[in-house]
């Protein structure tokens, strides 16, 4: 691929004093990126080297990925949340466009609605809403498969799902790097945020209608869990929503596709930050 899987050699990283680890570079409007569950924010690293010289990017770890802390309690949606809301004070951040990826994306939602003087638009991309009860089901016995055997369980399935069948698609790096941080990933900090991903899909079904900022809900066409329907509900609940739909990916087209996915945040931070 064309887009580098490396972080640049400019960013700055650092640690909270809550324990978030984090990235930055660039200069601009500030959009935050936030990676999904068994990812860390270097999954980021294509869309960080696109947007870094016109926006000011920051990138960061979820709780008990990467390098972040994983607190010794129970974790909601909302302890997720938080740690957001600290990293940019601390960073002394007062306004940023927030986007986030499938949990991510949850987290980046679930932000804008309750801090809309801070969040100055959100980008939801690939993300879950109103699941079905087969597929309610199947999440919720995939956090079960993996709160009794661990990361490597379903690991082939994930990257199926993410991907397509191995040898018939076109992105077998970007697989070796999601399967990479698969592998490396705390597992006791992947069970805590799948567990919260997996019963999370509803969590804004009544709360969307006040979302106060622009909102785009952007997802692939080929994503069996993220559907474009999922994305068009939410855009229509959303009174200044907005949704899109990339043809010819699955789930993480955030690697598979990181130069559409990065014009369309730019576009859409330009239109929210002018």
């Amino acid at each position: 691929m064309p887009t580098s899987f490396a972080l640049p050699e400019s960013i700055v990283s650092g640690k909270t004093s809550k324990g978030t680890a984090w990235s930055r570079c660039g200069n601009g409007p500030t959009i935050v990126l936030l990676h999904g569950v068994g990812m860390n924010k270097s999954v980021w690293a294509p869309e960080v080297n696109l947007l870094c010289e016109s926006f000011d990017v920051l990138i960061c770890d979820m709780w008990g990925h990467g390098e972040s802390d994983l607190p010794n309690r129970e974790l909601s949606l909302k302890d997720y949340t938080q740690q957001l809301v600290d990293l940019l004070k601390e960073l002394e951040i007062d306004s940023a466009v927030v986007a986030g990826h499938s949990m991510g994306a949850l987290i980046a939602l679930d932000f804008a609605i309750n801090n809309p003087n801070t969040c100055l638009g959100v980008c939801a991309m690939n993300a879950v809403f109103d699941r079905t009860a087969e597929q309610s089901a199947a999440v919720k016995k995939r956090a079960a498969d993996l709160a009794a055997g661990g990361v490597s369980v379903n690991l082939a399935e994930t990257l199926e799902r993410w991907f397509g069948q191995p040898g018939t698609h076109e992105f077998p790096e970007a697989e070796a790097l999601a399967q990479e941080l698969l592998l490396v990933v705390n597992p006791k900090g992947y069970e805590a945020a799948y567990s919260v991903f997996a019963v999370s899909d509803k969590a804004h079904a009544q709360t969307l209608t006040t979302l106060a900022v622009p909102a785009l809900f952007f997802t692939a066409d080929g994503d069996p869990n993220s559907t474009p329907e999922m994305s068009f509900a939410m855009a229509a609940l959303a009174p200044n929503g907005s949704s899109k739909v990339l043809t010819g990916h699955r789930h993480m087209m955030t690697l598979t596709a990181p130069e559409e996915v990065s014009a369309t945040l730019a576009t859409f931070t330009q239109s929210v930050t002018k």
